[in-house]
């Protein structure tokens, strides 16, 4: 069996000399840990063994404070980590992951630096998460500033609590960013005014996959983030004919006429055709297209595929009552009925009621008449019925439900 093994592996070619990379790797972080009297991440050192023991390549770091840490024991600090990739000139990492931690000025700052060396690094970083942390206002200045640089195809910031200043460093981060296709702003205590400053930074970037649960955009919040969205779609929606199918291979013509839309708009449409084929999914193999895209620069627009609102207060309760809610309805349905992109919108645990629930209803179905992609859509329960299971039918199934189904066989 160990001969069959070597055969493989020269006939794919002399195999990367992992074990002892690591070995060396591990030996250096707790090195450092030493010199910096922290203690050694045990999710990080689990890591290490496991990928020595398999001889693989451990591309995710996971840096964790442990559950029952402590006073008396030493924190656990990112420099260290960061000084070994530094140190031991690790390129192979893919994904940093950060979970709360109160990170200091100086650790962000060497985080920064790992993030804008993107034309130095032959693997980049593609994946940040910091998740539950916190940062002060200069910490994420910083941050803000390195994203512009960087080549990140993810951001996580989920459970962070900005003020409005503070997020705003952010947000200045992500404008003109083709790079970016993920941000996770879950549970950051985003209220109405970040609904503008987020639909801005969509039209202004790459960004195709938006979490926004559990914060407080609330009606106004959440129109003003859809509005520029929706009113491209309707451009691009009506410019297209209905009977073309979004998933053609050929690309749809760019717009020429846009002085119907807003200023912003204006900016965002000079080329939509090739941005369609690169975000279309539909087919596996329209999939792997699109992976493969993300390697490179993406042209800059609204085009969301996925947008996750669970939690956010859109009801007719706010300071604008039913009013704002309708008017969040009027633009929400046209951007289901025009949006060629979109695949999946998550309106969970938000009391729309069932005027805008029949609203939702008359809109999938228009999408279908127009030949549009399926849309999955994610609804309160609290409507009628008939009407929620009308909404599920004309919505994507989406997977979970088959793993459920799945498992009640078994």
């Amino acid at each position: 069996m160990p001969r069959e093994k070597e055969g493989k592996r020269k006939s794919k070619g002399a195999p990367l000399p992992i074990v002892p990379i690591l070995n060396k790797f591990l030996q250096t972080y707790e090195k450092h840990c030493a010199q910096t009297q922290t203690s050694v991440c045990p999710a990080i050192k689990m890591d290490l063994k496991t990928s020595i023991n398999n001889e693989q390549i451990l591309r995710k770091f996971i840096l964790v404070r442990p559950e029952d840490s402590l006073p008396s024991i030493l924190p656990i600090s990112l420099e260290p980590l960061l000084m070994t990739i530094r140190d031991e000139c690790y390129t192979l990492v893919k994904q940093i992951c950060i979970w709360g931690l109160q990170l200091s000025n100086p650790e962000v700052a060497r985080l920064a630096l790992l993030l804008e060396l993107k034309g130095h690094t032959t693997c980049p970083l593609t994946t940040l998460e910091l998740i539950d942390c916190k940062m002060d206002l200069w910490s994420l200045g910083r941050l803000g500033q390195a994203l512009q640089l960087s080549s990140l195809h993810s951001l996580v910031l989920d459970y962070c609590r900005f003020e409005n200043e503070e997020m705003e460093n952010i947000f200045a981060g992500l404008e003109n960013n083709q790079r970016l296709q993920d941000l996770s702003l879950r549970y950051c205590g985003l209220g109405p005014q970040s609904g503008l400053r987020l639909g801005s930074v969509i039209c202004q970037s790459a960004i195709r996959e938006l979490h926004l649960d559990g914060n407080y955009l609330e009606c106004s919040g959440a129109l003003a983030l859809l509005r520029p969205i929706a009113e491209y779609a309707e451009i691009q929606g009506k410019d297209q004919p209905a009977t073309t199918s979004p998933d053609s291979r050929n690309p749809p013509q760019p717009l020429q006429a846009r002085q119907r839309g807003s200023s912003t708009l204006n900016q965002m449409t000079k080329s939509s055709g090739a941005v369609t084929v690169k975000t279309t999914l539909g087919k596996k193999k329209r999939k792997k297209g699109v992976k493969r895209k993300i390697k490179g620069l993406t042209e800059a627009g609204p085009w969301l595929v996925k947008l996750y609102l669970a939690d956010n207060g859109i009801d007719g309760k706010g300071k604008e009552g039913e009013n704002g809610l309708l008017e969040f309805i009027q633009i929400l349905t046209c951007l289901i009925k025009y949006s060629a992109h979109l695949r999946e919108i998550d309106l969970g645990n938000n009391v729309l009621g069932e005027m805008a629930a029949d609203n939702i209803l008359e809109a999938l179905r228009a999408r279908k008449t127009g030949n549009r992609p399926v849309l999955k859509i994610t609804v309160t329960p609290q409507i009628s019925s008939d009407t929620f299971r009308s909404i599920w039918k004309n919505s994507k199934k989406s997977n979970v439900t088959h793993k459920k189904k799945k498992k009640a066989k078994t």
